[in-house]
């Protein structure tokens, strides 16, 4: 008779070791979220079986990744840690991941290919740092005959004999002119790149012919596998995230320390956050365009900060100041958020990347309000119906109008809020009622708002800004007509004159056009000719503040200055009333 062994002591148990990598795929997927000396040991076995195995399906290849770049942001400790470090450092070069490298297309994990319609600025990215590897994917590229008419535009006059003559398919043509190291689409942006207009005429001209790009996997480019920044010390996971919901006006009075980074980390930043967009198939302006000299660090302690990047001035918008915040746990790349602020509130848009939802994403939030406040001095905070479901599927499917509502957020439109008591009326009737899609479609047409202090009505969402423009253009159509290059010099000369001042010696490139883009906006100011000295001197910073290095000094300085609040909310209402 064979006796058993006895069991090992506490102190030496170790995990059953599970040696058949399906098991131990399991084991790591059902551990990740638990912490303790049980499950890192746990993890370190069953990353040990793992290393070694090649797994049959590609979706186990793609819950494996996601895993290791779970534990990567969460870390139990520094032999888990350094595991799932090489692992990632060699994901690329597994047999499995070699296998289905097909099958796992747009997954970004590395040595897989990326295809994607990237908007201009990403597209020149791209080809300036991988041309090489940048294709376009002709069976998908709709509006090929497009690139016919533009040849001309893109070729010497020379060149143009055989354009006219020769009956050839674009693809044949860009194959004919592009050099023999050179990727076709690296050459179709380059000479977009090279046409003589400005850049706002570029990405209009590109992004109309919209080509669909596929990227070629290399050593360095972009991949989840590699999203990691160095900007504090890894702080280890001790016990399971947090999926309690906070108390958000306490979360969002938390202090939150903020630093400058020097311009060489701010643009290693930058392009962090606009690789973590390619390997999910995403754009964003804010990150696209990111100025190097506004690139600051929000630590919020625990191993969570938020990358935060402000815009290139010539990117900004007229009014309120838009920043992209790329969310960091222990350096990896975990979402994003993006804040319009302006009245002492902002709009915040919020986004969990997949391998992290479900965590802690209500206890994130409230940090990213806590920098929103800290950032621009925000009090009050609107969601607007994008981010609720409105023409979003993926914020239908995850229930993104309830985790607002259950945190504060409430709406002030009259049919929101009857239809919000009745589907609470429900579930406090049946305690397993759930909001059906059309309802949550509903529910998602009309903003949310929260307020850390008292309500009010000078918050973003509540201000009609879109009808300042009304108001200017109605003032330049009246007196310039179809001439805006004369009305353009003309209002320059008389805002100064209005404000006593203008720009001057000293003043940046960046600061000059600001003050060109507001100069339309100061003639139509109404009560201007009351203002102080003073206030109008005050307008003259404001307005050089949306030009300067950093974005968030104009929400300041606008905020505090009250006639102007009071001046632009009169115009805005009044512009939106005739409209």
């Amino acid at each position: 008779m064979t006796r058993r062994s006895a069991p090992p002591r506490s102190g030496d148990r170790r995990p059953r070791a599970a040696s058949d990598p399906k098991r131990a795929l399991a084991a790591l997927e059902e551990s990740r979220v638990r912490f303790g000396a049980t499950a890192a040991a746990v993890k370190r076995a069953a990353l040990r079986t793992l290393e070694r195995a090649t797994l049959p399906r590609a979706a186990d290849v793609a819950r494996l990744h996601d895993a290791l770049c779970f534990m990567r942001a969460y870390p139990d400790d520094r032999a888990v840690l350094g595991a799932v470090e090489r692992m990632l450092a060699g994901f690329a070069r597994r047999r499995d991941l070699v296998r289905h490298a097909a099958a796992l297309a747009d997954s970004g994990i590395a040595g897989a290919a990326i295809e994607f319609r990237f908007f201009w600025p990403t597209a020149r990215w791209l080809a300036a740092r991988w041309g090489s590897r940048l294709r376009i994917v002709w069976e998908d590229f709709e509006r090929a005959d497009r690139l016919e008419d533009w040849l001309p535009l893109l070729t010497l006059f020379a060149e143009t004999p055989a354009l006219d003559e020769i009956d050839w398919p674009p693809r044949r043509w860009l194959a004919r002119l592009k050099g023999a190291g050179e990727s076709d689409a690296a050459f179709l942006i380059r000479r977009v790149a090279a046409l003589p207009m400005d850049e706002a005429a570029r990405e209009t001209l590109y992004d109309q012919l919209d080509p669909p790009l596929r990227l070629i996997p290399g050593a360095d480019t972009p991949a989840r596998s590699r999203e990691k920044a160095r900007v504090a010390p890894v702080v280890f996971q001790r016990r399971a995230p947090g999926g309690e919901r906070p108390d958000l006006r306490a979360a969002a009075r938390r202090p939150v320390a903020i630093r400058a980074v020097p311009r060489a980390e701010a643009a290693r930043l930058i392009d962090l956050a606009r690789a973590a967009m390619v390997t999910r198939q995403r754009d964003l302006d804010a990150f696209s365009w990111g100025d190097p000299r506004d690139v600051r660090i929000a630590d919020c302690g625990e191993g969570l900060a938020f990358a935060v990047i402000g815009v290139i001035p010539e990117r900004r918008l007229l009014l309120e100041s838009v920043y992209g915040m790329l969310t960091l746990k222990n350096g990896v790349p975990i979402g994003y958020v993006l804040a319009s602020a302006l009245y002492g509130s902002s709009e915040i848009a919020y986004n969990v990347f997949e391998a992290w939802r479900g965590t802690e994403a209500a206890r994130i939030y409230g940090r990213a309000l806590a920098m929103t406040r800290r950032l621009f001095g925000s009090d009050s905070f609107t969601i607007f119906p994008y981010q609720l479901g409105d023409g979003n599927d993926e914020a239908l499917d995850t229930g993104a109008w309830w985790f607002y509502r259950k945190l504060g957020f409430t709406p002030r439109d009259p049919a929101a809020r009857r239809l919000m008591r009745a589907e609470l009326a429900r579930m406090r009737a049946h305690p397993g009622h759930r909001s059906s899609r059309a309802t949550l479609a509903r529910l998602a047409r009309a903003n949310l708002y929260f307020h850390v202090g008292r309500a009010r009505n000078d918050v973003m969402g509540l201000v009609p800004l879109p009808a300042v423009g009304l108001a200017v253009q109605r003032m330049v159509a009246d007196r310039f007509g179809s001439d805006r290059e004369r009305a353009a010099r003309v209002c320059r000369a008389e805002a100064a004159t209005r404000l006593g001042g203008g720009p001057g010696r000293g003043w940046s490139g960046g600061e000059r056009l600001a003050w060109e883009r507001w100069s339309p906006l100061v003639i139509v100011l109404p009560g201007l000719e009351r203002w102080s000295a003073g206030e109008r001197r005050r307008l003259i910073a404001v307005i050089r503040a949306k030009g300067g290095p950093r974005e968030s000094e104009f929400v300041r300085r606008f905020d505090r200055h009250a006639r102007l609040r009071a001046a632009i909310r009169r115009l805005a209402l009044a512009a939106d009333a005739e409209n």
